[in-house]
């Protein structure tokens, strides 16, 4: 069960003015199933993305990247889960493209305004027949207000869907910021998630997006972890239809321009830590937060050395208060320079190392007591400067092992 996360109600999710989305169940890899979703773009919209950093990158990746670096407005998304496409060399490419070209034919669009996304299974052909075949019926299933319907469209491993969504006053406007996301494992995203969409009605300069997505990108999903792996297909795509009835953001630095990052940066961190939540496997939601740093690429470091080691990931599953696992992760995070005797580590409210080595006060039931909820932060202290990073990241257990051996059966 994911932590401390239920699935959204639809009528918490604000539609998204100018933009449609519809979800059909194509058979992609399995029958019955929502697994084919679109979003359908009026004209005048502007979008922006971030991918993996992964080299071994999937097709849809890379059909993306060239079309997006091509120039041309983007009137539509397709998404299918079930299969990665990733893995499958040119005939994959060419398969992602014939997605692209199936839904333009449709939409009347050129097949280079179509973004294509893939998740799922890696090393099969992309069943290109089903997904055209169930085309027809996603796009006569396009609605603003199905947000939920594509929560669920997308989801792989995940136990439940994620959404949420916002509105912020800007300009005497009402302004709406929608997202989704999808994700559960193979989660070390090295730029985004699995999948995430957020759309907004703001008018804001095209320009701005791009810079705009990477800085929410950074400090969302570029701050989680589940298992340290970096997925093949990770996209986080920002959408702005320009609708909203405000003068124009032409700079992220004024009111406005801070109004809407901020809305924005809400959902992203939402979505992100969400699927923190519904880690597969996951009992437990923890904060890593390193303060005390000369910069903060090395808090990040030592942030995510506790993230990521299995030993620390397992002690907490276990509700086994094995602390100096966490100091041993400090220790090898890669600063050549750190002074151990400068280190204080706490566990929520508990101080349990202090100058490199235990605290006299500290007891081994307090540990415990901190171990054993579901929400915990794990606080260290590094005594080097004043830069600070956080990274959110879930336990380890027995549940993480069985999903992933049975992935594919």
């Amino acid at each position: 069960m994911p932590v401390h996360l239920s699935a959204p109600n639809p009528s918490d999710l604000h539609p998204v003015a100018g933009l449609r989305i519809g979800v059909a169940e194509a058979g992609v890899r399995k029958a019955n199933r929502k697994d084919l979703t679109v979003f359908l773009l009026d004209e005048g919209s502007a979008v922006a993305g971030v991918f993996t950093q992964n080299r071994f990158c999937a097709a849809p990746v890379q059909v993306c990247r060239e079309h997006l670096a091509g120039g041309q407005a983007v009137r539509a998304l397709v998404v299918n889960t079930g299969n990665a496409n990733a893995g499958t060399g040119a005939d994959g490419l060419a398969r992602a493209r014939a997605t692209c070209a199936a839904l333009a034919r449709h939409l009347q669009v050129d097949a280079a305004q179509v973004l294509p996304f893939s998740t799922g299974v890696i090393m099969e052909q992309l069943p290109v027949d089903r997904i055209e075949a169930g085309l027809p019926a996603a796009i006569a299933d396009a609605q603003p207000a199905h947000w939920a319907r594509a929560a669920e469209g997308i989801m792989t491993t995940d136990t439940v869907a994620k959404a949420f969504s916002r509105q912020v006053q800007i300009g005497g406007a009402t302004v709406t910021v929608t997202g989704i996301a999808k994700g559960a494992g193979m989660i070390r995203p090295n730029m985004a998630t699995m999948l995430g969409f957020v759309a907004t009605d703001a008018r804001i300069a095209p320009a701005l997006l791009q810079g705009l997505v990477r800085d929410l990108a950074d400090q969302s999903f570029n701050r989680i972890t589940i298992d340290g792996d970096t997925s093949t297909n990770d996209c986080f795509m920002l959408i702005a239809t320009q609708k909203a009835a405000h003068a124009p953001i032409e700079s992220l630095s004024g009111a406005e321009g801070q109004a809407l990052k901020a809305a924005l940066l809400e959902v992203a961190q939402k979505l992100a830590q969400a699927i923190v939540r519904d880690g597969e496997g996951a009992t437990k939601f923890i904060t890593v937060r390193v303060e005390g740093g000369k910069t903060g690429e090395e808090c990040r470091k030592v942030a995510y050395a506790i993230a990521h080691s299995p030993l620390v990931k397992t002690a907490f599953f276990a509700s086994d208060p094995n602390l100096g696992r966490i100091l041993a992760a400090v220790g090898y995070a890669g600063i050549e320079d750190l002074d151990q005797t400068g280190i204080d580590l706490y566990l929520d409210d508990v101080h349990v190392a202090v100058q490199g080595g235990r605290n006299p006060q500290y007891r081994e039931e307090d540990g415990q007591r901190v171990m054993k909820q579901s929400e915990i932060t794990v606080r260290v202290l590094l005594g080097r400067g004043t830069a600070q990073d956080t990274v959110w990241t879930c336990d380890l257990s027995h549940d993480y092992v069985t999903i992933n051996a049975d992935y594919r059966s």
